[in-house]
């Protein structure tokens, strides 16, 4: 069993939530291809990708799941890899309870992403 099989049932559990903009096929390409980075923990994982934006690098959470004590830990190291690679802020996107947990640690929620089907 390979590191990423460990972790799939969190990762695709955490996929649900996505909006439907991945599959687990597109996170394992991501992966393969290095757009995407996986941090995984004993009891948790984590998905990262590195946004370029005009006038900012971020590392941006884009999926995580298992154990949220776990996540919270692994916080620090992922952020110092991005501070590495030329990244000056480090976004996530997920459900409401994120805000919550990492706004005692310093995080500030930016904006509020909305959807509607068309």
């Amino acid at each position: 069993m390979t590191e990423l099989d460990r972790v799939r049932p969190w990762l695709e559990a955490a996929l649900r939530y996505g909006g439907d903009t991945h599959e687990w096929e597109d996170v394992v390409q991501g992966l393969i291809d290095g757009r995407m980075q996986l941090w995984a923990g004993d009891k948790s994982a984590a998905v990262t990708e590195i946004l370029v934006y005009p006038r900012k690098k971020v590392l941006h959470v884009f999926l995580a799941g298992g154990t949220m004590s776990q996540l919270i830990d692994m916080i620090d190291d992922v952020a110092q890899w991005g501070k590495t690679q030329g990244c000056t802020g480090m976004t996530l996107s997920g459900r409401n309870g994120w805000k919550r947990i990492l706004s005692k640690l310093g995080w500030d929620a930016k904006m509020v992403v909305m959807e509607k089907e068309i």
